[in-house]
């Protein structure tokens, strides 16, 4: 009899299985640990009859072989693929994948259409998720809703399940390689293979149906889409007079009949980058340089205008011009006053800087200062000499082995998202690759699972994570500085508190 999927159950003497976090017609997925590697992961096992099948099973294992190779924030990772015997002789398969914390963007759909500038966002990490996989001659062929994860980090393209080679022909007769009816290209229907193109016409339903909450043409079977490609009108975008004309256009070109017609994948995502950001800077940094000196501008701006008070143009007697005019000298000394306590309170503050600023100054980010402000302890002829404030380029290049006992390590969690943080500064400022900071953050999420449920001591997993930042900067994948960096911060988790 052939042995159930059941939590405890090992999979290639490596997967332990926890629980059941998902499940379609295709596959059964499960949150797994891999106990060679100490993390936890996902594992997609396909349904009995597909694996039985020797020649599915290889297409499987090639496209997930394919899969692995794309490196991406925007994609899921393809870990592994495995297959175990069961006694009755039949076969368990399996993908081993990253796993995600998020919503699909198919649920977040139920509630309605998003927000244009979130669906736009949404709509451009997608886009640069197949531009990636086109770059290596990859086409995804079922980009769906359900098939979009949105995380913390951004979205993640999932299931590269029926993914195929560019320009390959298709495996099957039945249209099970095709995708889901209502996301499929038109030219699938008269048989032409996949290319990019057909991605990108998939991308357009779904900012489509991100931006109106429907697909533009509905169909749950190939019958129907036919029937509504024939009959339906051509998509629209009208009743949504806010959103720019270029997202609007940039969609319905995607939605185009002929695919030569259609943009690149780079090329949406490049025209709905644009839109991505709010237009507008915030008020704040507006009234910044006003700030510094209020009172003086009335007093300024007022001083000039006494020369026109006394002023009988209008049919004023002398005496109410002498007595404006006495009125205004009144006022006018009142200003002055103020602009005297003003200047002198100003004048005060710049007094007292020189003695704050030390108490102000920030200490460095990536090392905990060791000399406490008070009360030092008597040094021994083994204590290193104390940091001094000519000299703050010297803490970078530390590498404690350990935190600094008292530091600000703040709680697990606290600390994980300082180094977390500090991944995704050397991300943006190119110092980490793209790649090598999805490893670490993978690393870190792992870690601080484990920690936290109590599986696993702090020590163990902080050591393998500082000599996975070694080995990346020996690939080259992070800067000497921000290696140093990253490993300081890594070695503060000692200190912190679950």
């Amino acid at each position: 009899m052939k042995a159930a999927l059941h939590p405890g159950r090992l999979l290639a003497r490596r997967y332990r299985l926890l629980d059941q976090i998902g499940a379609g017609g295709m596959s059964v997925i499960w949150r797994a640990r891999d106990e060679v590697l100490d993390r936890v992961v996902a594992l997609k096992v396909l349904a009995p009859s597909l694996a039985a099948d020797a020649r599915f099973r290889g297409m499987v294992r090639e496209e997930a072989r394919a899969a692995a190779q794309l490196v991406h924030p925007h994609l899921t990772s393809v870990h592994d693929y495995g297959e175990t015997v069961d006694p009755d002789g039949s076969i368990t398969s399996f993908v081993v994948m990253e796993l995600l914390n998020g919503e699909e963007l198919k649920l977040r759909l139920t509630e309605g259409p998003l927000p244009w500038p979130e669906a736009v966002q949404v709509g451009a990490q997608v886009a640069e998720a197949l531009a990636a996989a086109h770059r290596l001659g990859i086409v995804h062929r079922d980009i769906t809703p359900a098939n979009v994860m949105m995380t913390g980090t951004g979205v993640k393209v999932l299931d590269f399940g029926i993914a195929t080679r560019i320009g390959a022909p298709d495996e099957d007769e039945d249209g099970d390689t095709f995708g889901t009816p209502a996301y499929v290209a038109p030219e699938r229907l008269d048989g032409a293979p996949a290319q990019p193109s057909t991605d990108v016409y998939s991308l357009g339903v779904l900012l489509h149906e991100a931006l109106t909450g429907r697909v533009p043409y509905p169909a749950d079977t190939w019958e129907q889409l036919s029937a509504a490609l024939a009959s339906g009108p051509p998509p629209t975008l009208a009743d949504l007079p806010d959103l720019p004309p270029t997202v609007a256009q940039i969609c319905l070109r995607s939605l185009a009949r002929n695919p030569a017609d259609r943009p690149t994948a780079r090329q949406v995502a490049t025209a709905l980058r644009d839109h991505s950001l709010p237009a507008n800077p915030p008020t704040a940094t507006i009234r910044v340089p006003t700030q510094p000196l209020p009172p003086q501008s009335p007093a300024i701006a007022t001083a000039s205008v006494p020369t026109a008070a006394p002023a009988t143009a209008d049919g004023r007697t002398t005496g109410d011009a002498l007595a404006a005019g006495s009125l205004w000298s009144r006022r006018r000394l009142a200003l002055l006053l103020v602009l005297v306590l003003a200047v002198g309170v100003t004048l005060a503050g710049v007094a007292l800087l020189p003695e704050q600023q030390p108490t102000r100054r920030a200490q460095p980010s990536v090392a905990p200062v060791t000399t406490p402000p008070t009360d030092p302890p008597t040094p021994t002829p083994t204590d290193p000499p104390a940091p001094t404030s000519a000299a703050p380029t010297a803490a970078p290049s530390r590498k404690p082995t350990t935190a600094v006992p008292g530091s600000n390590a703040g709680t697990l969690s606290e600390a994980a998202n300082r180094v977390d943080g500090l991944i995704g500064a050397g991300l943006s400022a190119g110092e980490i690759r793209d790649d090598v900071a999805l490893d670490l953050r993978n690393e870190l999420r792992n870690l601080t699972v484990a920690v936290s449920s109590g599986r696993e001591e702090l020590a163990p997993p902080v050591a393998r994570l500082r000599n996975k930042v070694t080995v990346r900067l020996g690939e080259g994948g992070i800067s000497p500085a921000y290696a140093s960096r990253l490993d300081a911060a890594i070695a503060e988790l000692n200190a912190a508190g679950v």
